[in-house]
């Protein structure tokens, strides 16, 4: 770019391959590219693993996304300034072809870069994951096991388990761009339903304890985003984004069997007493100690009265 070649980056040589680009192929593309920046929001799933997370998930917000997101920036940056459009589609690789076409006998870098890369993406979906699980079990929203954890390691290795297990289902089936367009459309569907649910309780609860309070306008304008980014990829692909939207679907007679039907008959509950009985042996798991001190005041008018 020092040197003036940076015709790639025009947005004449970037959208020259989409004679009429419409708004839904453009919100698809935004499904898209934010899958590579999946994870901005994993530490609120954790809260109970960070020290201090009045202090610390602020910080870990507004240091790590800025970040990141500058950093990826510039590596899209460094691939359309040294990559044409044409090479950038043919390449199975992107980052792997960069690294042989500037980096010449150390091209070797780029892939172990990715690999380094993937394994932390996947260090943190593993993460996360199976700790919505373990919280989902604890509220008796999945079976009790998911809620045990390692009698030594404290690791919830039942929900570990169980995450390990649908991931290697899902990449049995369909495609890896399919794939991709189910998660985002899911992921950004729940993040819609949880902004509305926040915006909800502001206006039903508004004196419930909030460590963490931000002004309204950051939900609203994440709302009226969300929902034109889910609208248009729906219109522009209804096989594909519907097809996300009936996975989710399915764990509403799930839940509604689980969880809502109470009197359930007798041999129900042996059975999940037999599995659960056998997934504590096999995964060496107990359920684990609460701290009656991390109980934090529901509302501020009773914080005040005690």
């Amino acid at each position: 770019m020092v040197e003036g070649h940076y015709d790639a980056l025009r947005p004449a040589a970037a959208f020259e391959f989409i004679r009429d680009p419409s708004a839904g192929q453009i919100a698809l593309a935004f499904l898209q590219a934010s899958f590579a920046f999946s994870g901005w929001n994993f530490l609120n799933y954790v809260t109970e693993e960070v020290v201090e997370p009045r202090k610390n998930l602020p910080r870990a917000i507004y240091i790590s996304i800025p970040l990141v997101t500058l950093v990826y920036t510039l590596t899209n940056i460094a691939y359309f300034s040294s990559m044409t459009p044409e090479e950038l589609l043919e390449s199975n690789a992107v980052a792997v072809t960069f690294g042989e076409k500037l980096l010449g006998m150390f091209s070797w870098v780029m892939p172990i870069s990715v690999a380094l890369s993937t394994f932390g993406g996947i260090n943190g979906y593993l993460f996360t994951s199976s700790r919505l699980c373990f919280s989902g079990a604890r509220e008796g929203h999945l079976p009790y096991l998911l809620a045990m954890i390692h009698v030594q390691n404290c690791t919830p290795i039942p929900a570990l388990l169980v995450c390990c297990s649908a991931t290697i289902l899902i990449l049995c089936i369909g495609e890896t761009h399919d794939l991709i367009n189910y998660v985002s459309f899911i992921n950004y569907l729940s993040y819609g339903v949880t902004i509305a649910g926040l915006l909800y309780y502001r206006y039903k609860k508004p004196k419930l304890f909030r460590p963490i309070k931000v002004n309204l306008l950051v939900p609203l304008s994440y709302l009226l985003f969300w929902a034109v980014l889910l609208v248009f990829s729906l219109w522009s692909e209804p096989v594909v984004c519907g097809m996300g939207l009936v996975i989710m679907l399915t764990g509403v007679p799930i839940y509604f069997i689980g969880v809502y039907w109470r009197n359930k008959p007798q041999w129900i509950y042996s059975i999940v007493e037999v599995v659960t009985y056998a997934g504590q042996r096999l995964c060496y798991v107990v359920f684990p100690q609460e701290d009656p001190e991390s109980t934090a005041p529901i509302e501020m008018e009773e914080k005040s009265e005690l």
